[in-house]
Order: C-alpha cells, then structure tokens, then sequence
C-alpha cells in the first residue's frame, strides 16, 4: 500500500546576478527556487520586514511596556513542541534584557492540561499570581482558558501563527501575521518569530522613551533560539525566515549559542562549526520534543533558560534519554500502525483509500503526530492518527497529517461546519493539525472526514513527487561541491534541500544494521568509486546492477578528509 514517487526535475530560469566565487551548481540551485540574485538567496537581517507591520503591536508593546514599568509579573505561556519552548525562552529572556524583573515561564502538561491555556492551567496558574499572561505559539484557539484567565483579572497578551478560526477569543491583544487583514508580508513566522518580531517592537518603543537598560539590549542573542524554533516548525522557510534562521545559525556555529543548545549539539554528536538546519531538524529539535512528547516540557525550557554548562549538560542528557525512549515508542508505534494499514479496506478501485484514519487504545498521545506524517510517507494521503489522552480514557487526542496542496485544517473545518459536535476542538496550519473527541465520535468522524476528502481532492495531488535538480557533472562529486550545499542553506520547508537523481551502476552492497544499504557506485564519466547510504533501504533481494537514484550529495564527515557520499531517498532498477 505506498505509492512509488515520480521523479521531476526542476526548471531553473536564466540569468541572475551573482557572486564570481559562486559555483556553478549553487547558482542553479538559487534559480531553481525563484532566487535570481545572492540577497534573494541569502537574505541578511537588514531585509527583515518591519515589526509594526503586524496588526495589534501597539497594543501589545502597550501592555508589555506598562508591565514592565509597574514590576507586574508577567507569566509567558508555551507550548509543549520546539517551538512552543524555544518561543517561551525567547520570551523570557528578552523581557528581562528590556527590564522586566518578574517574569516566569509556564507550559501546559501534555496529558494533564491537554493544548494550549486551557482553563485547567489557568486554575494552576493562579498559584503564581500573574499580572499579565503572554501565550507563545498558541493561544488564537483558547477562548475557554482566556475567558477565564480575564475572569480572574489579568492582561492577557497572545502571539501566535497558527489560523485563526471564524471567532477571536478575547484577549487584550493579539499579534498573529496569519489574521484577516493583517499587513506583515511573511504569513510563515512561527511562534518564536513572532515573539522575537514583539520583542523588537518593545525595544524600539522603549528606546523612544528612553527606558531601556543600558547598555542597550542585543536581541540578535536570541537568534540561535529563533533558529531552532524554526527550523523545527517546518514551517515555510521564505527570505524572511531565511534571515532569521541564518543569522541564527551563524550564531551557533561561532559557539555563541545559548548554554543548553550548546549542550543538546554535543549531546547529539554534531560539531558545532558545521551545524545546518537540517541538524536542528533531526537531532536537536526532536530532543526538545520529545520532552513535550512522553514528559514534560517545562525540561526543555529549563535547558533553553540554563546559563551555565554543567547543568545545561545535565538536562541535555535527560531530554536525550527521553529523545532514545521516544524513538522506541515510535517505532513500535509505527510497526502497529502499518499493520493496522495493511488492514484497512481498499475501496471500489482496488487503490489506496483517500484519507486514513487509524486509532490504537494503547497509543500515546505524544506520539501520534510521528506516526501521522510515517503513514502519510507511506500511502501519500491525509493521515489521522488517534490515541486516548490519557491511558483508558475515552478522550481521544489526533493530529493529522497532509500532502502539499491539501489544506488539513481547512478540511477539518468543513468538517466541523457540516457535522457540529463531532470534533471538541481543533486547528492548526495547511500541512499538520490537531484535533480532540470522544471515542464513541470516532467512526462518525471518519465516515464524514474520508467523505469531504473524496468530494474536494484533486486527484493530481495523490501521485507522489520527488522535485529534482537534476544530474551532477561529473566533477562536481567532491568534496568543495558538498560543502558549499550544506552551507549555502538554511534549506527547508518552501526553499529544498538539494536533491539530485541520476543513474549509476552498483559496483558492490552491503547491509547496515537492520534496515540500511551501503553502496559503492560507479559514476558515469569518473574513476572513483562513490559510497552512498540509502536508510531504512534494504530489501530481502540484492539490488539490481543500476540503479535510478534520487540522492543528495554530503560530505562524509565519518571518513573525513576529501570524503563524500550520497544520501539517497529512492532507489529504483534502472
């Protein structure tokens, strides 16, 4: 039941104005994703977008100002992802480098809260006697607990990127590029880039009335946080983003990052002076998560709030733990969920249902948004997948999973529009949401969920797409060729990692570990031998004697020296 990926390659447009020293290669990289010239490409914090382009940062700063003028203690609310935690250090380090002296950070309990600043963390909250609340990375969704929390007397101040639904909830102030009618041109900050947008925002106001600390505050200390937060979001990586990310992880690689991210790049092996996005992306973003995940979040943010290295080193090795015992969760987890697949019935025309919905009363509830995207790899359609918010419960936490080009939360919209009472609630953005219900809504849901899929999906979307960027020369497998992709980023969402395809001849094979290939390829038109590792690749059968590869080209940091290698992501008989 998976659907094999087409190969296409990119078109790269003429022209371009570029540095001399700019191979080639990269050149054509730039031009294939719409960048014509090096600050397209490498869009530099100069180019940032002005804060007060975001509709309500008046208000905000407002808020913030006074709080911090009248000692009020202001409470920042995460979240329990990457970026929820690195939003909320972001948050309260930079109001205490503009002068707040009481601020404290507070997370929701994935099992015990449920998402976002929902009335049962309002209730705890009030053991901290907050003055001003200040949601990071959600809030547009938690009219219940904001009620409340106003209720009670407080400001409540929420910054956020995910959609809005057709009601705003009542806060004081709310700071959200994705609201109707706001003029910022980026709609693709996540949480901590808008918190960080807020913060400069604040500095410029106070520095207009004189009431900054001296000497004057450096945001830009809080660009590795901003980095990671972003990367880890998987949200669409536009110049704007870019400039962020970029500054960030220039930050990172000079060792000037903050002490706990300091930690969790040694904790994961890497080596700080080549740190890529695609690093934050799969070793030090799902150790943050996996906190969120199986524990609690409020570690993460301790480490991202740590100033010192033997404790930063200490939680690192916590949430690394906590990161390995994941992985098992997920894996098994995962296995049951590809049965469950393999179960599920083919409809009329004998092909892969539209929309999938799998449930699994032993699941974990921190984990289903893995599995989700796994399945949705797998079978290259809308996947949901649900487990009991609590073991036993018959309250079911889902998050969904989409393909590009189907928008997962508008589709839970409709769904809610036509079938009321079916969700308790949901949101989210085009590619992942969430969602709550009851067990016994289940089968309701899903009947109604596959049936607005089948009415709107294109079927174009449903085949599979590898986007290309071609063959590489034969002189471009070396070692200069693959530093200057890795460090020509930060790829990700909306701006690729490079990806190439071509066809080589096996010259030998081997397996590594339990689901890895190692081969050594022939490349037509050089007389070296190529290594390449294809993850979770190997077959029960020997593969063919040439291969069509999609692969991407690495330095072999393992071997070092003039070392490369392919990455590659699908392997076919040539």
């Amino acid at each position: 039941m998976s659907t094999s990926p087409r190969i296409t390659r990119r078109a790269v447009p003429e022209g371009g104005a570029w540095p001399a020293a700019m191979p080639a290669l990269l050149r054509r990289i730039y031009a294939a994703r719409g960048a014509l010239d090096d600050t397209q490409a490498r869009p530099r914090l100069a180019q940032l977008h002005a804060p007060e382009l975001l509709s309500g940062m008046d208000a905000a700063v407002a808020m913030l100002a006074e709080a911090i003028a009248q000692d009020r203690h202001i409470v920042v609310v995460g979240d329990f992802d990457c970026d929820g935690a690195t939003a909320c250090a972001v948050a309260v380090r930079g109001l205490v480098m503009l002068g707040a002296r009481h601020v404290s950070p507070a997370v929701p309990n994935r099992v015990t809260h449920g998402y976002g600043l929902s009335p049962s963390l309002v209730t705890e909250l009030a053991e901290l006697k907050p003055e001003l609340l200040v949601t990071v990375d959600h809030g547009i969704a938690c009219h219940a607990g904001i009620a409340q929390a106003r209720a009670l007397g407080w400001q409540v101040l929420v910054t956020d990127h995910h959609l809005p639904g057709p009601a705003l909830p009542q806060a004081h102030a709310i700071v959200n590029p994705n609201l109707a009618g706001d003029g910022f041109p980026s709609k693709s900050l996540a949480g901590v880039g808008v918190m960080f947008y807020v913060l400069l925002a604040l500095r410029r106001t106070l520095r207009e009335r004189g009431q900054l600390p001296s000497p004057e505050p450096d945001l830009s200390t809080l660009l590795d946080l901003v980095a990671v937060g972003t990367v880890a979001d998987l949200v669409p990586l536009d110049a704007n983003n870019r400039a962020l990310v970029s500054a960030g992880l220039r930050r990172l690689r000079a060792g000037q990052g903050c002490a706990g991210l300091r930690a969790l790049i040694e904790v994961c092996g890497r080596k700080a002076e080549t740190l890529s996005a695609a690093d934050i992306g799969f070793a030090i973003g799902p150790r943050l998560n996996a906190a969120g995940r199986l524990e609690d979040m409020a570690l993460g943010i301790a480490c991202l709030l740590c100033d010192e290295d033997t404790p930063a080193r200490e939680m690192a090795g916590v949430l690394h733990g906590i990161n390995a015992e994941r992985r098992g969760v997920q894996q098994q987890m995962t296995d049951e969920a590809e049965l469950a697949l393999s179960k599920v019935a083919l409809d009329g025309d004998g092909d892969v249902p539209l929309a999938v919905c799998l449930f699994d009363g032993d699941w974990h509830p921190g984990v289903v948004g893995l599995v989700a995207s796994k399945m949705k790899d797998r079978v290259h359609r809308p996947v949901i997948a649900f487990a009991p918010a609590e073991p036993g419960s018959t309250a079911l936490r889902g998050s969904a999973r989409s393909i590009p080009g189907f928008h997962i939360r508008d589709a839970l919209a409709a769904v809610d529009a036509q079938h009321p009472g079916l969700m308790q609630k949901f949101g989210g953005h085009a590619m992942a949401a969430g969602l709550s219900m009851d067990l016994a809504q289940l089968p309701a849901f899903e009947a109604a969920f596959r049936s607005h899929v089948a009415s709107v999906m294109d079927a174009a979307l449903l085949q599979a797409e590898l986007l290309s960027d071609g063959e590489l020369l034969p002189h471009e497998f070396d070692r200069a060729h693959a530093e200057a992709l890795r460090d020509g980023g930060p790829w990700g969402q909306g701006f690729a990692e490079p990806l190439f395809d071509g066809t080589f001849e096996v010259v030998d094979w081997r397996a590594v570990g339990e689901r890895h290939l190692k081969l050594v390829l022939r490349v037509p038109g050089r007389s070296e031998h190529i290594n390449a590792i294809h993850f979770n690749g190997l077959k029960a059968e020997a593969p063919p004697p040439h291969v069509h590869l999609a692969y991407r080209l690495a330095p072999d940091d393992y071997r070092g020296g003039d070392a490369i290698q392919l990455i590659v992501e699908h392997c076919v008989a040539a």
